[in-house]
């Protein structure tokens, strides 16, 4: 069984009730905060696993009944039961609520995550109630887009850890990185757990699905959060505003200073507007 390693920062979090499970089609699942409460699923990044989100459950578990789960081939959940795509992703947390009887839930997606939850948007339009999209790519440009298919070939050549050091310097400021060898660890082992096919046909979606995204039709008018940070080069500002131009009434908000992994550098500048977003539009 592959084993998803504990954020080291979690030491110093008080500690939050949960109760871990694994549905049918083998997704690893953890249930956080009042049953009674707001569900709120968290989907997150490519090479990482559910407790990306750890420092944000004290936080969010105050109000919100939180599904935390791993996607396919990650942490502890069973390979994709088809090709990877975005909408096999979409299909897995409609089965995920399935599983749980939750008919409709809040999506908080980081990175791909943010990818999977418009894709969820789209196909189970009558199962959200928002998307809090975070740090996550659109419309790259034709040479972004060739880097990104690039990396995407090297890693199905190479291995899931081929890319790993590049893709820390781009996640953390110099600084962060320099002072937090624990984290750096961490990601390596969440790294080191995923099943290397599904890494390749995740980092293949994360880089071409994208393409189905730009000005769909018809679109996503439910309430949306996009947020990410200045120095993101992979989900820039321009893509964060291009994202919530083309929904309906969407906020964007920036974080300065920080970069993709600006989530795990500064967990609060992400969790805070992301429950102020859920209280004023989730009722």
């Amino acid at each position: 069984m592959r084993i998803c390693a504990r954020w080291d920062t979690t030491r110093t979090i008080p500690p939050v009730s949960e109760r871990t499970g694994k549905a049918p089609d083998g997704t690893a699942y953890l249930l956080a905060g009042p049953e009674d409460a707001r569900p709120v699923v968290l989907i997150h990044g490519l090479g990482l696993c559910r407790q990306l989100w750890d420092a944000h459950l004290p936080g969010l578990t105050a109000h919100n009944h939180v599904i935390a789960y791993d996607l396919y081939g990650h942490g502890e959940s069973a390979p994709p039961p088809a090709t990877a795509s975005l909408t096999v992703y979409a299909q897995q947390i409609a089965d995920l609520l399935d599983h749980l009887g939750v008919a409709k839930a809040a999506l908080v997606g980081f990175s791909i995550g943010g990818m999977i939850n418009r894709r969820f948007a789209l196909d189970h339009p009558d199962r959200l109630t928002a998307l809090a999209i975070l740090n996550s790519p659109h419309d790259r440009g034709s040479e972004a887009q060739a880097q990104v298919e690039a990396r995407a070939a090297f890693v199905r050549a190479d291995g899931p850890m081929a890319t790993l050091d590049a893709a820390l310097e781009r996640w953390f400021t110099p600084h962060f990185r320099a002072a937090n060898p624990e984290t750096m660890a961490t990601i390596r082992a969440w790294r080191e757990a995923v099943d290397p096919e599904s890494y390749a046909q995740a980092a293949w979606v994360l880089a071409n699905g994208v393409r189905e995204l730009i000005r769909p039709s018809p679109g996503i008018t439910l309430p949306t959060l996009v947020m990410t940070c200045t120095e993101d080069s992979g989900s820039t500002s321009a893509m964060s505003h291009a994202i919530a131009a083309e929904i309906v009434g969407a906020e964007t908000l920036i974080v300065p200073g920080l970069r993709h992994l600006g989530l795990m550098e500064d967990p609060v500048a992400f969790t805070d507007p992301v429950l102020s977003f859920l209280e004023r539009t989730v009722r």
